[in-house]
């Protein structure tokens, strides 16, 4: 078993080193492991097995789905109207188009499902309204960064149904519901950082909106929101599966988009060409992921963590502080999608264990997880972010500071308070 934990730790650093891509690092890092196991052919076979296996499940399906549907809202017009009944909420305020951001970024995000997205949206569409009205540059790239991994939390999220596949099957429902509280917990700390932030520097304050004005902006944003009712509500009433509501969330965008005029033949064309890219993006990262998944179980790996840590000790505070340290370090490294996909099956016996629910662990390890998508040298929405400002990390790391904070201590209240996870999912039973 050693010989095996090596050669798949190092294989896979390496691999990551020399900058080969990830859904790569990790299906050669499986590959080469099982070599050393068992001979050639059945090492080749079994690994490319695991993979098709891993993909054949429905509730993928909805991947797909979920990220054209987000391609739509971006280049629909529907974002549009999503920040402007934002900015009539709280554009007024000391700050306000860094709430702003927030605000859209939440909405936009639980719609989509995509932090990518939300990322690419917000920063091209708000960030130059804030420079435009003296906000640092480096500050609304890193209030966009931090704010658009919200929508992995706030379903629906592609995030949260990998984990259930991940973790045998764990209500998808269930964890949508969950979602909900943590998520918006994260978006108001947030704006309090950014408010803390913005009073510091001195950032205008935008002109007060009249009532109507924030009546008529809902109004508009009215039918885009309404899509989260659809989709959750059908999935929380048994209406129809995530699967099935992925496909209507495409079908409603596309009639959105239509019935607002802001969706060429061109944009189409290019709408699904970049969702096929992210698609087969996530799909290379969630076959080779349960490749090396199985090669772990092979290796009894998630045996010995679990007993290892519970040696140390018993008690359930410090386990789960033990496991957010490891999943903060791993989200350093490695993107949300093969970090659940990987470390799901090695820490839920663990958790089960000390009486921790599934559904709660998975809203921790995703919130967890968001933090990496914001840190260096593998978080995909900090390079998202950094590059739609067109900036550098090194000049965002410092307005990005108190927002992380912000995020570990939200972390914090979610790992060791699990009615905020539980209190919704439990309405539904």
């Amino acid at each position: 078993m050693l010989v095996e934990v090596l050669v798949l730790t190092l294989c896979f650093l390496v691999l990551l080193s020399i900058g080969l891509p990830v859904g790569w690092s990790i299906g050669l890092a499986s590959l080469f492991t099982m070599l050393v196991s068992i001979d050639t052919i059945p090492a080749f076979t079994t690994v490319a097995q695991r993979m098709a296996t891993g993909l054949d499940s429905f509730a993928l399906l909805a991947i797909p789905f979920f990220i054209l549907a987000g391609q739509v809202m971006n280049q629909g017009g529907i974002a549009n109207r999503l920040i402007a009944f934002a900015k009539a909420l709280v554009g007024s305020l000391p700050g306000g188009l860094a709430y702003v951001n927030i605000i859209a970024a939440m909405l936009f995000g639980a719609i989509s499902g995509s932090a990518a997205a939300a990322a690419s949206a917000m920063g091209s569409i708000i960030g130059p309204k804030m420079e435009e009205e003296g906000y640092s540059r480096e500050f609304g790239a890193a209030v966009n960064i931090t704010s658009s991994t919200t929508g992995l939390i706030i379903p629906p999220s592609n995030v949260l149904i990998v984990y259930s596949l991940a973790s045998g099957g764990v209500s998808i429902a269930a964890l949508f519901l969950a979602g909900y509280i943590p998520g918006i917990i994260t978006g108001l700390v947030l704006m309090l950082a950014a408010a803390y932030w913005s009073v510091r520097h001195k950032y205008p304050t935008g002109e007060r909106t009249s009532f109507l004005k924030v009546i008529k902006t809902f109004i508009d944003a009215l039918p885009s929101l309404f899509l989260l009712i659809v989709v959750i509500g059908g999935i929380v009433t048994g209406i129809f599966t995530a699967t099935e509501a992925s496909g209507i969330a495409v079908l409603y965008t596309l009639i959105l988009s239509a019935f607002y005029k802001e969706l060429s033949f061109a944009k189409l064309q290019d709408i699904f060409l970049n969702s096929v890219n992210t698609t087969a993006i996530v799909m290379l990262l969630v076959g080779t992921s349960m490749s090396m998944s199985w090669v772990m179980s092979y290796a009894d790996i998630p045996q010995t963590v679990s007993e290892s840590l519970l040696s140390l000790s018993e008690n359930k505070i410090v386990i789960l502080l033990i496991i957010n340290i490891i999943l903060l370090a791993v989200g350093i490294f490695m993107d949300i999608t093969p970090a659940v996909l990987i470390f799901t099956p090695i820490f839920l016996p663990v958790v089960k264990s000390i009486g921790m629910d599934p559904i709660h662990f998975g809203i921790v390890m995703v919130l967890n997880l968001c933090i990496g998508l914001c840190t260096p040298p593998v978080g995909s929405v900090l390079f998202i972010g950094v590059g739609v400002a067109k900036t550098s990390i090194q000049k965002v790391i410092k307005p990005l500071l108190p927002l992380f904070f912000m995020m570990i201590l939200v972390l914090i209240l979610i790992t060791y308070v699990p009615w905020l996870s539980l209190w919704l999912p439990g309405l539904f039973e």
